[in-house]
């Protein structure tokens, strides 16, 4: 591999790593429009138990061939770029315009749970089923889960392991996956203050959910696609309860830095969040930001659709 394919496959995994710093957007459905996503998924599934033994043998160059190195270091190297930049951003806006910022989010998790729903092959009742026990579980999740989930270095390790799988599955949103278990801003907080025993509990157990829960969800995948897809559309569609921008604060805690933050919130719409707190509910700067979101996935997945028919046409 040449030194411009390299810069090729650290490009792409800078746009990956982008889309996995926004909630609604999957790193995935860009490894699928840029062209990576099947060797991406061959050199993950090549980390396997003969891997591992060429690694132990300490043959060195045998391993690096079997796993395709080069190209997953570049991509990994590029997702990590992007992820350690715009940390920092994304905490930014989140403090100081969060009604704009989680406007932007709704807009992008609608438009991929529609994403989504296009790859139910036949919507019957197992699916329609299966989509209903997905909106269920992540409505439940959010309303019984408050905004401060443990700190602790298995729920951690747990997130990650969970999160990353999010990598492989196109339309499905690693840092939304990490919104719905509460703990995307803490992680956003993490990378940008290189807090690395925290990255490194979620690292290890970003490494463990992909080689290993990444061979179950290809399994449930090959024997029942439909009610995975729709169970997966479920939970994103459930999330919108958490990502909704107008919340009434009913209690409070205090963080490790002694400041007070959000404990319970309850769904309020803008006339009565303004009424409550008189603060401005900034519905016009809102509704565009959603419909930004909304657009913006509607044209990442226009370019994957040129992408796939060029590629129909060779």
């Amino acid at each position: 591999m040449n030194r411009k394919n390299y810069l090729s496959l650290l490009l792409k995994g800078c746009a990956m790593g982008m889309a996995d710093v926004v909630p609604g957007v999957s790193g995935g459905t860009i490894a699928f429009i840029s062209g990576i996503y099947e060797e991406l998924i061959g050199s993950i599934r090549s980390i396997d138990a003969t891997a591992l033994r060429l690694l132990l043998r300490l043959r060195f160059a045998e391993f690096w061939r079997r796993i395709n190195g080069g190209f997953l270091l570049a991509v990994a190297a590029g997702i990590g770029i992007s992820i350690f930049s715009l940390a920092r951003l994304m905490t930014l806006l989140l403090e100081s315009y969060p009604i704009p910022t989680w406007s932007f989010f709704f807009g992008l998790i609608v438009a991929s749970a529609l994403l989504v729903s296009r790859s139910v092959g036949r919507w019957n009742a197992a699916s329609c089923a299966a989509l209903a026990a997905g909106i269920a579980a992540a409505w439940w999740i959010t309303e019984v889960t408050p905004a401060e989930t443990p700190d602790t270095w298995w729920f951690v390790m747990l997130s990650g392991a969970i999160a990353i799988c999010a990598m492989i599955l196109p339309g499905i949103s690693g840092a939304f996956i990490l919104l719905l278990l509460g703990k995307y801003q803490y992680i956003l907080q993490a990378v940008g203050d290189l807090n690395l025993p925290v990255l490194l509990l979620f690292g290890c157990g970003a490494v463990a959910g992909l080689l290993s829960f990444s061979h179950v969800l290809s399994w449930l995948l090959r024997r029942c696609h439909d009610a995975t897809v729709a169970v997966l559309m479920g939970f994103m569609i459930g999330s919108l309860n958490k990502v909704w921008p107008w919340k009434e604060t009913v209690s409070t805690y205090l963080d490790s830095h002694g400041r007070p933050q959000p404990l319970v919130e309850d769904n309020v719409l803008p006339a009565a969040y303004r009424a409550m707190t008189g603060d401005d509910a900034h519905l016009a700067a809102a509704v565009a930001l959603c419909a930004a979101g909304f657009l913006s996935i509607w044209a990442v997945e226009r370019i994957g659709d040129a992408v796939r028919a060029r590629r129909e046409r060779r």
